[in-house]
């Protein structure tokens, strides 16, 4: 079976291939004997009623020097596709919701289009978390500045961040009492117009950040923990964070247990949990990465395990 697949990507001559798991897929999927396709947000539109995206077909190598070629873009309707990966990195923002309203035109049509586009309108990457509150340590939501302030002086020691953010952008670790904590949450709020997360801090983060990633809501056997590095706390691979292999924990598969099947329901066929200690701190649904990293050291495939998924639901 050869497939059309189209994958909405960030830049492709931008990417780190050694990182990147949407590389790991387009690789998998030219492995496979798909037709592979890419595009940016920017080549998606409506004309005539009709999704369409001007696409540019690839040639992709596992060469950090030259991994990829390109046709010339060809203006085609999104529906010609068989499959479809939405995979550009965070923010949601206006364009983002844009272009899973345009795949889900196309999805109307026919297309299968992973992760579904509704799923990614409505789950915000750290507000999902909170679907599942029996995994997740004590956590506030809010946008005034007073309520923040309240739950960092009950708890003590907490990591504050906004909503929208990605690679540990924007992330601030409080204490109560600290004279930084109000114009910390002055700029995370914008005043009071924006909403912000506060969690506990959870000391376990000096041993690791562990990203475990789903498909179809079973978690592959092995996480990659994002260990900080010198005076930073944040685990984030972007951040400066090693990252080190390891067998999934009991409490590791408890909580993929607790949160995969509604994943699953929801079409997040792919996705990414944050777990530090015991304890789910965020859900990544829109790129989730670390599928190389843990390829590399364990001599898995875990795109074709994503890929066989995929053929036999098309098939």
């Amino acid at each position: 079976m050869t497939l059309e697949v189209i994958v909405v990507m960030d830049p492709i001559g931008s990417i780190r291939i050694t990182k990147d798991t949407t590389f790991a897929m387009l690789l998998e999927a030219q492995r496979r004997g798909h037709r592979v396709s890419v595009a940016e947000i920017r080549d998606l539109g409506i004309e005539g009623g009709r999704a369409i995206v001007h696409a540019r077909q690839v040639t992709v190598r596992d060469d950090p020097e030259d991994w990829y070629s390109a046709q010339p873009a060809q203006r085609r309707a999104l529906a010609d596709f068989d499959l479809a990966f939405m995979r550009t990195d965070p923010p949601v923002d206006a364009a983002y919701i844009h272009a899973t309203q345009i795949l889900g035109l196309a999805q109307r049509e026919g297309l299968h289009v992973f992760n579904d586009p509704q799923g990614l309108r409505d789950m915000n990457e750290k507000l999902a978390a909170l679907l599942f509150p029996q995994c997740c340590p004590p956590t506030l939501v809010a946008a005034q500045a007073a309520a923040l302030k309240a739950f960092v002086g009950e708890h003590g020691d907490c990591v504050l961040k906004p909503l929208d953010g990605m690679g540990g952008r924007s992330i601030f670790r409080a204490r109560a009492g600290e004279a930084n904590l109000n114009v910390i949450l002055e700029t995370l709020t914008d005043g009071g117009r924006q909403f912000a997360m506060a969690q506990k801090y959870l000391p376990e983060i000096t041993e690791g950040d562990k990203r475990i990633l789903l498909i179809d809501g079973e978690p592959v056997p092995y996480c990659l923990a994002r260990i900080p590095q010198g005076d930073e706390f944040r685990g984030n691979l972007a951040a400066g964070g090693r990252g080190e292999g390891r067998p999934l924990s009991e409490r590791d598969r408890w909580i993929a247990a607790q949160v995969g099947p509604e994943l699953k329901r929801r079409g997040m066929r792919f996705v990414g949990l944050d777990v530090i200690g015991d304890w789910l701190t965020e859900v990544n649904v829109t790129s989730p990465t670390c599928m190389r990293e843990l390829d590399a050291q364990y001599g898995l495939n875990i795109a074709g395990d994503l890929f066989e998924r995929i053929e036999a639901s098309i098939a």
